[in-house]
């Protein structure tokens, strides 16, 4: 997940209400509690270490090594540091499951004994829970192959967090060199601030598309007790960090969703000079392509006309750093999967959410197989505290959410909720192996 919290909140959000009825999934997923104590040590470990967009090398070997154990063909240096593991098992859809890998410049606050070790880097959005969830459900998988046929994906995703990891998975091949087979599903989830146990799930456009831009602002720098004698780039900067707002406010319908935040303001070095630039950073949320294009058109407007106004010689320029597609959920899918989670584990640990403003880069993959996406939320948060937060409406006082330093997943439900959720959501694309 990049840049937000990204879930909407029930009143159920907080409960994890038991299901324990005989389910068509209990022969595969029966070997998990005995696993359970290697996936908390593995989980453990990843977030002691977190590494960084396309540094995943730590993260990548461990992964490789346990799909190899497993009988998964291996792959790995895909976009640097991605890893694919693929099990042919008969004939049948090809089913891809994925997990993000990077972790995130945040110093760890949690005060848990399995904090980070490296200075100024966290899994602060879970990432390492998406790893270790994954891995459990490939080995159950592929332990389980005897009821199940077709063709399973694991894959392994550097560099979320910038919006261009599975760009470059893509780029490097991944479907064109067969470095694995084109899926007929894409499958994914993420880890949330709500009560773990319980699954999220929106149908739609579940997740905005993201823009973060860069604005530079020309001017003509001078001494700071003659600023008649410059053209003052922080007056500009300023005047467009206040104007910007406007374009939700005034440009945007309230049927319609857009954010616009500026996020960075760098300008001079010293009181008493007048710099010749200032450097805007601001991010941009939508829904719609048609808004996004508008909103984007009305930010680049508005730069320009603060520039002119002020007597700028140069136009100010706009570099794109990164940019993050509409994430949208197949209905079909999604209802065929949340069949498959009631049987498991009840309606009560499933509700839906409205569309989120955080943005994902997991639905590229589908995209580009044009094949459908299913992308769910997986609650990490203790299941008490959050509905104590919930009761007394203090969500956001309370309760870290994604990126925070404090946002540190309960280890159990979690962990077994996610290793569920990924192997029974693979179990309902995949063909039942022939009696």
């Amino acid at each position: 997940m990049s840049d937000s919290d990204k879930t909407g909140t029930t009143a159920n959000a907080g409960t994890t209400a038991p299901h324990t009825g005989a389910t068509p999934f209990a022969p595969v997923l029966a070997p998990l509690d005995a696993r359970l104590a290697d996936l908390v040590a593995l989980y453990e470990d990843l977030h002691r270490h977190p590494e960084l967009g396309f540094e995943e090398t730590r993260t990548a070997a461990e992964a490789a090594r346990r799909l190899t154990g497993c009988g998964y063909d291996v792959t790995t240096g895909i976009a640097r540091t991605g890893v694919a593991g693929v099990l042919h098992n008969g004939p049948g859809p090809v089913v891809l499951l994925r997990a993000d890998m990077d972790a995130l410049p945040v110093t760890e606050r949690s005060g848990l004994p399995y904090a980070s070790t490296v200075p100024g880097r966290m899994h602060a959005c879970g990432h390492d829970v998406h790893v270790t969830c994954l891995l459990g459900a490939a080995h159950l998988l592929a332990a389980g192959r005897a009821h199940w046929s077709g063709t399973l994906v694991v894959l392994f995703q550097p560099a979320e967090e910038t919006g261009s990891g599975a760009q470059a998975m893509l780029d490097d091949g991944l479907y064109s060199k067969d470095l694995v087979p084109t899926p007929d599903v894409v499958l994914a989830q993420h880890v949330a601030p709500f009560g773990a146990g319980l699954i999220a799930y929106c149908p739609g456009a579940c997740m905005a598309a993201a823009d973060s831009l860069e604005i530079t602002f020309h001017g003509t720098g001078g001494h700071g007790s003659r600023p008649e004698t410059t053209v003052d780039p922080i007056l500009m900067a300023a005047s467009f960090v206040q104007r910007v707002q406007s374009v939700v406010a005034r440009e945007v319908a309230p049927n319609e969703q857009a954010v616009v935040t500026v996020g960075s303001f760098h300008a001079g070095d010293t009181a008493n000079v007048i710099p010749d630039r200032a450097v805007v950073r601001l991010s941009v949320r939508s829904f719609d392509e048609a808004v996004r294009a508008r909103v984007l058109a009305a930010i680049d407007r508005i730069a320009r006309a603060e520039a002119s106004a002020s007597g700028a010689d140069r136009a100010p320029e706009t570099e794109i750093l990164d940019t993050f597609p509409v994430t949208v959920n197949d209905s079909v899918t999604l209802r065929a999967v949340n069949e498959r989670f009631t049987q498991l584990f009840g309606e009560k640990r499933l509700f839906a959410y409205s569309p989120a403003s955080g943005s994902e880069d997991a639905g590229l993959l589908a995209t580009a197989a044009d094949a459908p996406l299913y992308y769910w939320w997986l609650g990490g948060w203790d299941p008490e505290e959050f509905r104590t937060a919930l009761a007394a409406g203090r969500l956001a006082q309370d309760i870290p959410s994604n990126h925070s330093p404090r946002f540190v997943p309960v280890v159990q439900p979690t962990l077994t909720t996610g290793v569920q959720a990924l192997t029974v959501a693979a179990l309902s694309r995949l063909d039942p192996a022939a009696d």
